[in-house]
């Protein structure tokens, strides 16, 4: 019987998030005061009052979705200690200040790099995603694979029947009429700002990789399962090199719930914005009970 916490990622913010936590909690209002500063300007305000387009800046996205996750964690789940944690995406960072690896602080400043090495490579190398339903995901990448002279890759592995995948313009346009003639019941292009989890977040990879080795990273109290290998990491050093991969592999969702049920969790726990992981882990392993903090 153990507890898995699991941590969101780019795509859960929402306006107003975070501001009940603020004005009821001085422990809550003190991360977020603190966040402020570490990031030079007031978060606080476009995550209270911001637009939702506003929100959708990858530079305000992922800081924003970082701080609401961790702040929970810390707020309404400081009674219990998880047995284990993984994050999606954006999300491992929490995930990784959640299980002591990182502190609070040194992940908020790697997530802030990470946002602008990414949104440089985006503006570098314009490309977009797309959600793939009702295929298999050897079928997903048989169909990736077969289109030429174009980057299409697997990106996500959400859960059985979903799976994102990333690429160039043109390589997503392509592959999403191939799925639909693969038999997909649906090829949704989504509204992203570029070709998250592909090669061409390349430049964003190189840049990040040098914040991630200049940073201290602990020996966790618990595992943290990586995107990178879906499997339990607790050394320090591999955790940093699954990080700096993680920003062009797949992120290995389905195959990280499933190897967390395996080695025990019976309860996912989700802390952050949304609610978009418990129901992926309820499809991914039905027997699972799944609740957020």
């Amino acid at each position: 019987m153990k507890q898995a916490r699991v941590f969101p990622g780019q795509g859960a913010q929402f306006p107003g998030m975070g501001k009940e936590l603020y004005e009821q909690s001085p422990e809550a209002k003190a991360l977020f005061e603190k966040s402020n500063d570490i990031l030079g300007f007031r978060i606080t305000d476009l995550m209270f009052d911001g637009t939702a387009d506003e929100l959708r800046r990858t530079d305000v996205t992922q800081p924003a979705v970082f701080i609401h996750s961790v702040v929970v964690s810390v707020v309404a789940g400081a009674t219990t200690r998880p047995d284990m944690t993984a994050g999606h995406s954006l999300g491992e960072f929490s995930a990784l200040v959640a299980a002591g690896c990182l502190s609070f602080e040194d992940g908020l400043k790697l997530v802030a790099a990470r946002a602008s090495a990414m949104q440089k490579a985006c503006e570098q190398n314009p490309g977009t995603m797309a959600a793939i339903l009702g295929l298999d995901d050897d079928k997903v990448e048989d169909v990736c694979a077969g289109i030429t002279g174009e980057i299409v890759v697997a990106a996500n592995y959400n859960c059985p029947g979903q799976l994102v995948i990333s690429g160039s313009m043109k390589g997503i346009d392509l592959a999403c009429e191939a799925m639909k003639a693969a038999g997909a019941k649906r090829a949704l292009p989504l509204q992203v700002g570029g070709a998250f989890h592909s090669p061409l977040m390349k430049p964003a990879q190189e840049e990040l990789e040098a914040a991630i080795r200049a940073t201290n990273f602990n020996t966790p109290f618990c595992p943290v399962y990586q995107n990178f290998t879906a499997k339990a990491e607790t050394n320090p050093e591999q955790i940093k090199m699954n990080l700096i991969a993680q920003l062009t592999a797949p992120v290995r969702w389905t195959q990280s719930v499933l190897q967390m049920g395996a080695d025990g969790a019976t309860t996912f726990v989700e802390s952050g914005p949304g609610k978009v992981l418990q129901g992926l882990v309820k499809k991914i392993l039905p027997e699972a009970e799944a609740a957020s903090l």
